[in-house]
């Protein structure tokens, strides 16, 4: 299948047409800048412009650097405050004009790290995939199947959420040596290992590639392993969030006829 996934982030809004059987992208990745201020109606109006410019017409599917729960935007650590109660997948299904389907950024970067990057051959036991960038994302599966909205970037560390103090940004904004943020990221894995127990964490996001720049300072009991997708996993994993929920709209409405029949 071939679905427009879409990367929604807070500098660029990222596209391409992906086939989801193999991850490849089937055009060129197109890149708008985010709007600022990003606002619903300015981001809605983006994406329609990145759909356009494509000349796309099909499903669409979209990683949101939120929590999004039945297609309802609830969380706004990282983007504008507008946005909380946003019914995000009917704001941007009208605008474009076409069913578009909206997960977490970090959930969608996950299926595909676990499709098609260092996950593929972890599909038993518990994974934690990582995403270091503007601000934490994670993306939690059991034995291959993924707790959804997991945002384990907020959980309390030196008295605040533990994105301020070891996200890529953090390091940025302190000048810390990579050395220095991996002491502190490793404070951030031990926290996260004693409450889940991960048997292996995937890091993903802008500093993995730097991956080997710091993890002598890693010391978890749990394997450690840089993410392989990289720069595309929203892409390529927000395509296969289009394709579950499809399947998932097939089957509904299959239920539907069947219903239907018997009565």
């Amino acid at each position: 299948m071939e679905i427009l996934g879409v990367d929604i982030g807070g500098s660029g809004i990222k596209g391409a047409i992906v086939d989801t059987e193999t991850g490849e992208l089937k055009t060129e990745r197109v890149r708008i800048p985010t709007p600022q201020p990003a606002t619903p109606q300015a981001v809605a109006a983006t994406l329609k412009e990145l759909v356009d410019t494509i000349g796309y017409k099909g499903p669409i599917a979209c990683g949101f650097p939120a929590r999004v729960v039945n297609g309802i935007v609830y969380t706004a650590a990282n983007i504008d405050k507008s946005w909380i109660e946003t019914p995000v997948e009917k704001l941007f299904s009208e605008t474009v004009g076409s069913d578009v389907f909206v997960a977490n950024d970090a959930d969608v970067a996950g299926l595909a790290e676990m499709a098609f990057g260092a996950g593929r051959e972890h599909k038993k036991g518990k994974v934690l995939i990582i995403t270091i960038g503007t601000g934490i994302g994670s993306a939690l599966f059991l034995d291959g199947k993924m707790y959804t909205n997991s945002e384990l970037g907020h959980v309390i560390l030196h008295g605040d959420s533990a994105e301020r103090y070891c996200a890529d940004s953090a390091r940025e904004r302190e000048g810390l040596k990579w050395k220095e943020f991996g002491k502190r990221f490793n404070e951030y894995l031990t926290h996260i290992e004693f409450i889940l127990a991960p048997d292996i964490f995937i890091l993903g996001g802008g500093a993995s590639k730097k991956f080997d720049k710091f993890k002598d300072e890693l010391t978890v009991k749990a394997k450690v392993i840089p993410a392989e997708t990289l720069n595309l996993a929203g892409i390529i994993g927000a395509a296969i969030y289009g394709e579950l929920r499809l399947k998932d709209k097939k089957k509904k409405k299959d239920k539907e006829k069947k219903s239907h029949k018997e009565d």
